[in-house]
């Protein structure tokens, strides 16, 4: 299995601990970590965390159990999780598929490790916060690394340093031949139709 480099986060000036993402029994996904100062360890448990907070299945959208019970051996030995099912319901009219497509493109290699990031970015720029937030990140800067380090071709687009999330829909409008997106929000977007015609569009979301 092919693991890119892993950005750290930065120390703390009082070299305390890591804040941990919290997940629903109180206890924190890092425990298990096998280091839980990995930028990849840190997104992976954010959005693990999240979802268990919310009560929210699967865990990571899109993500099959084999890969799941792969993704947890890999960084969280140990712990007992599933990433469960995603019901009979159909899934929301979102941009999930769109942006998960256009983070696979871009992945610095077709790794097993960068698809589940693809897959675990992808689900959280569907939820309501900034990215780096949603992601369980300490801050957007660690956000802007893992960018670098795991998708480098795209984030080097992001010339302007735009907030990731809007940079995201910028990019889905262009490949759909939409010069201009006049929202950062593809459901807010008077192009919508022109970006996702025939009823694709998305819910009011991120």
């Amino acid at each position: 299995m092919t693991t890119p480099p892993l950005p750290k986060v930065p120390a703390h000036d009082d070299a305390g601990p890591v804040p941990a993402p919290p997940i629903g029994d109180g206890r924190s996904l890092l425990a298990a970590a096998r280091d839980p100062r990995e930028g990849l360890t840190l997104a992976f448990a954010g959005v693990i965390g999240r979802a268990l907070d919310a009560g929210r299945r699967p865990l990571i959208r899109g993500l099959a159990e084999s890969d799941f019970q792969r993704l947890l051996a890999a960084f969280f030995p140990g712990a007992a999780l599933h990433n469960g099912d995603p019901g009979v319901a159909a899934p929301p009219p979102d941009e999930f598929e769109e942006l998960l497509e256009l983070l696979l493109e871009f992945r610095r290699e077709p790794s097993e490790i960068l698809t589940w990031l693809s897959q675990a970015i992808a689900d959280a720029a569907m939820r309501d916060n900034h990215l780096w937030q949603d992601l369980g990140l300490p801050n957007r800067p660690l956000l802007s690394q893992l960018m670098a380090t795991c998708f480098p071709a795209l984030a080097a687009l992001n010339v302007g340093d735009m907030k990731w999330k809007k940079f995201f829909y910028r990019q889905l409008c262009e490949r759909a031949a939409v010069p201009i997106c006049k929202s950062p929000n593809c459901a807010d977007c008077v192009d919508v139709a022109d970006c996702f015609g025939h009823g694709e569009g998305a819910a009011p979301g991120p």
